[in-house]
């Protein structure tokens, strides 16, 4: 399969193909005309006596100082390293990567002037995987990414730095060692380049990646506990949900029905007096299921966005460029927010059923071990659940309800959507340390209900713990066993279907 750049849609499976080399994508002819339409329209512009926003006038409060024809070069170039003041810590490669192409994929739709030399170069690029050094902090999420975009594409002009392995190498000598010049920048160039959103959209694109797997992986895990304590699988029984039909609930309580199906252990106590479980047992699944709710809103934006032209003016024809708001984080910027609170919230419940899981009811030993007094069992690693629970309920603050104007006034409503993708990113991965927890939780406790045995896909993922954990006896060092959980969460080494 090809993906054609500018043609083609973009969803979630298909930039991540890309991404990893499972996909080609290239520029097909009807891309490379669109370009260069779009491109002799902003040289027409640029040679014009009219002002044009960003191709031949200075940029934000700058808009009404017009630039001459010998200048606009000039001016490109100056925009990107002016705007390259980005902070803190680089994102990750793979994360720069997702830039590369989604912008390509923007500047492709023929509405942004690029000349097709720049786009190719940029193609070069992802070829070669030279990938440029993006600092983490320092946009503001509208204008577009400013910063992180301006340090994404410093390279084309042989300024800024590489990926080279785990370390950064200067721009210029990896461009010298590829047989690549640095280039000029022509009319309304810089601004194409980082006037849009891609920081937001690759972050999300990264965070929709993960959370896919970790919403399956909270309905396995949620699963495994209630199967420890021998819960109730009335909650999740059709009719029920029939009843109150949100698509996140009907879809977990039919998960935990077949994760249910053919359990021994389940049946075992079907005749039992306990009449309801606690909450955070009995309420997967209108629980999860709004996180999934949230979930499906951010992808459906995400996908949305995957496929736009988010930078400004929008070249519409040899006459007319129009300038608005395109770049504005503020779309996706609100449903990052809300994703994370949903993020949040699966590990909230998480810790809950943690806790459940030591108090000593429903035949379990307290803490989890027959040894209580001299022997602690599995009393601590809830308070790392509760710690990293509070971590992600204060990264809950919204950035996109915050706004600081920039720019002189002009630049007065601004998304911070930059740190909102950040933030749902940081909380996913406090959310997979918490998982990991509450699945060595759930196997310990499952062994409690020896000889009985779960259903199969519970019995299988009871083995995979199995196989880096053991059974706690006696008080041991439980740190490798929740850094070894940790990694079979990070590497999706559970099945969750």
């Amino acid at each position: 399969m090809t993906f054609n750049y500018g043609i083609d849609r973009l969803d979630l499976d298909l930039v991540n193909a890309i991404a990893n080399g499972d996909i080609k994508a290239v520029l097909s002819q009807e891309a490379i005309d669109k370009i260069n339409t779009s491109r002799q329209r902003v040289e027409k512009m640029a040679a014009s006596d009219e002002p044009v926003y960003g191709i031949n006038t200075g940029f934000g409060p700058l808009c009404d100082t017009q630039i001459t024809p010998e200048e606009t070069n000039l001016l490109q170039k100056n925009l990107l390293i002016t705007h390259a003041v980005g902070v803190g810590e680089p994102i990750a490669k793979a994360i720069s990567k997702l830039m590369l192409i989604t912008k390509v994929h923007a500047l492709s739709q023929g509405f942004s002037g690029i000349r097709l030399e720049t786009v190719e170069r940029m193609l070069a690029f992802i070829e070669l995987d030279l990938i440029p050094v993006v600092p983490e902090q320092g946009s503001v999420g509208a204008s577009g990414d400013l910063a992180p975009l301006s340090h994404l594409f410093l390279p084309l002009l042989g300024e800024g730095e590489f990926w080279h392995g785990d370390s950064m190498i200067p721009a210029a000598q990896a461009l010298k060692e590829h047989g690549l010049e640095p280039m000029d920048l022509h009319a309304k160039e810089g601004l194409a380049l980082i006037n849009g959103t891609q920081f937001i959209l690759s972050h999300a694109i990264t965070a929709l990646t993960k959370m896919r797997y970790l919403l399956d992986l909270a309905d396995i895990t949620g699963a495994m506990s209630i199967e420890g304590m021998q819960g109730s699988e009335s909650p999740f029984r059709e009719e029920l949900h029939a009843t109150r039909p949100f698509p996140g609930n009907l879809e977990v309580a039919a998960r935990m029905r077949r994760f249910f199906k053919d359990s021994q252990n389940m049946a075992d106590h079907e005749e039992c007096d306990r009449v309801q479980d606690p909450y955070s047992l009995r309420c997967i699944p209108q629980v999860h299921g709004a996180s999934r709710n949230a979930y499906a809103h951010l992808y459906e934006l995400a996908e949305i966005e995957m496929n736009s032209v988010t930078d400004n003016p929008i070249v519409i024809s040899s006459e007319e460029a129009i300038s608005g708001g395109s770049f504005h984080g503020q779309p996706l910027a609100m449903v990052l927010d809300y994703a994370s609170i949903a993020a949040a919230e699966l590990g909230n419940i998480s810790d809950r059923r943690c806790y459940l899981l030591l108090e000593g009811l429903h035949g379990l030993p307290r803490l989890l071990t027959t040894s209580g007094g001299l022997n602690s069992g599995m009393m601590i690693p809830q308070y790392a659940t509760a710690a990293l629970v509070t971590e992600n309920k204060s990264l809950c603050f919204p950035p996109s309800a915050d706004s600081v104007p920039t720019s002189m006034g002009q630049e007065d409503h601004v998304s911070m959507g930059s740190i909102s993708s950040r933030k749902l990113n940081q909380i996913l991965g406090n959310l997979e340390k918490i998982f990991a927890i509450e699945l060595m939780y759930a196997a310990q406790a499952i062994e409690f209900r020896r000889p009985n045995k779960c259903s199969d896909i519970i019995e299988h993922n009871f083995d995979v713990i199995r196989a880096k954990v053991a059974k706690l006896e006696e008080d041991r060092l439980l740190k490798p066993d929740i850094d070894a959980l940790i990694t079979l969460v990070k590497t999706q080494a559970f099945k969750v279907n």
